[in-house]
């Protein structure tokens, strides 16, 4: 399985059955897949989207945001217990306009599914984490 860093931006290739293990960019040594969101901007979601074969769900948000605040904890358990499947990013949409702009993101929050760097669904409003895990499985299997 190949997974972009969101760090450096390096390609790590990882065992399938080592997902679940916390790997490391082997170019920067930070973790690549250790069950928490990873913060991504205007230039480094495509790039990441793009080189993961893991499906990535970015949550388009915003600081001012009171849903958006009330679901990152729900968006960090999600990733929690979906470790090693998914790789669950943030973008805050008033710092990366080009990224909200590609999405054609009207509302926040808003979850994005990629795979292959291509939106396969989406999902917009707070949702809680048993919510969130929900939508993800019906659409990764």
């Amino acid at each position: 399985m190949h997974i972009a860093c969101p760090h450096c931006l390096a390609v790590n290739r990882v065992p399938d059955e080592r997902l679940r293990d916390d790997p490391t960019c082997g170019r920067c040594g930070k973790p690549v897949l250790d069950g928490h969101p990873v913060e991504l901007n205007d230039q480094t979601l495509a790039t990441v989207a793009a080189r993961t074969e893991l499906p990535v769900v970015v949550d388009f948000w915003a600081p001012w945001c009171g849903p958006c605040r009330q679901m990152a904890p729900q968006f960090q358990a999600a990733a929690a217990q979906l470790k090693g499947r998914v790789l669950f990013a943030k973008v805050n949409s008033d710092d990366s306009p080009a990224a909200s702009s590609q999405y054609g993101i009207r509302s926040i929050p808003t979850m994005v599914l990629l795979h292959g760097g291509r939106e396969v669904a989406r999902q917009s409003g707070a949702m809680s984490a048993g919510q969130i895990v929900q939508w993800l499985e019906s659409r990764i299997g």
